[in-house]
């Protein structure tokens, strides 16, 4: 068994480099990281540091260009059923309705009868809080449902792990907060493996078992905090006022802040500012 295997996740010494008309551009740099199965990881940094590139290498959608990614101990060498993907965009199909776009995720399940598909769309579109809606067209639903439908549909493929690329940032505060209550609650009665990316540290830190704090590109770990230690207890709207959550804020800002002075700071000397 190597090393890895023996993890849910497994990210081992990755790197990416893209290439433009002005040459390598490197967007990873030398990522170790591992997750166990059912925990809950943010990915938390500066807009473009790589981070959701790093997610996208998990799902199989990017190729890393050093190291290797391993799921329950099988490289990832692309989109798989085992890895389910949320994104920011609702990716709903205008065509269908509420309950045929959460079915949809079942489409390619030739194991499942028309009738056991039926109950499980059913049953993801009661979990999301849906399941009234059903027959409506996505087209007459707010954003903020488009988005509990596109959960529902993945969650109703049954993945093995779950991937989340800014899913509530289109949404207005309201409904953001709602669904990241929402969310803590479905991941309660599923205990899905998670990974969710933001650049909101208030999201971050009310959603997270671990948040990973990135650099600014290339992405490198800077902090691994693991929030369940931080936080006791059940996250409700409350917990964002209490003290240890606003402790825990002042502490990542404060990080970040740092790593953006130390990158202008590198850029400066670079004779890049």
């Amino acid at each position: 068994m190597t090393a890895g295997e023996n993890r849910f996740l497994s990210i081992e010494r990755v790197s990416k480099v893209f290439w433009s008309d002005r040459g390598r551009v490197p967007v990873i740099d030398d990522v170790s990281l591992a997750v166990e199965e059912g925990e809950f990881v943010v990915f938390l940094g500066p807009s473009g540091c790589g981070k959701t590139t790093l997610m996208r290498m998990v799902g199989g959608l990017e190729t890393p260009s050093a190291g290797r990614i391993l799921l329950e101990g099988e490289v990832v060498t692309g989109p798989s059923r085992e890895k389910g993907m949320v994104f920011q965009s609702y990716s709903s199909f205008p065509w269908l309705t509420v309950f045929e776009n959460v079915r949809f995720g079942l489409k390619y399940r030739t194991d499942l009868s028309a009738a056991r598909k039926d109950e499980i769309a059913r049953h993801y579109l009661d979990l999301v809080g849906l399941a009234a809606y059903g027959d409506f067209h996505i087209n007459r639903i707010s954003g903020g449902m488009r988005q509990r439908v596109a959960i529902a549909r993945t969650l109703a493929a049954n993945p093995d792990i779950l991937l989340m690329d800014e899913p509530f940032g289109a949404l207005d505060a309201q409904a953001r907060e709602r669904l990241q209550v929402q969310l803590l609650r479905i991941r309660h009665a599923e205990r899905k493996t998670v990974i969710f990316v933001t650049h909101d540290v208030d999201e971050a830190i009310f959603l997270a078992d671990r948040i990973i704090v990135f650099s600014a590109r290339p992405a490198r770990i800077i902090r691994d905090i693991r929030v369940g230690d931080r936080l006791a207890g059940e996250r409700t709207l409350e917990t964002r006022d209490s003290q240890d959550f606003l402790a825990l804020r002042r502490e990542i800002l404060a990080i970040i802040r740092d790593e953006a002075q130390r990158s202008e700071d590198l850029m400066v000397a670079g004779g890049m500012g």
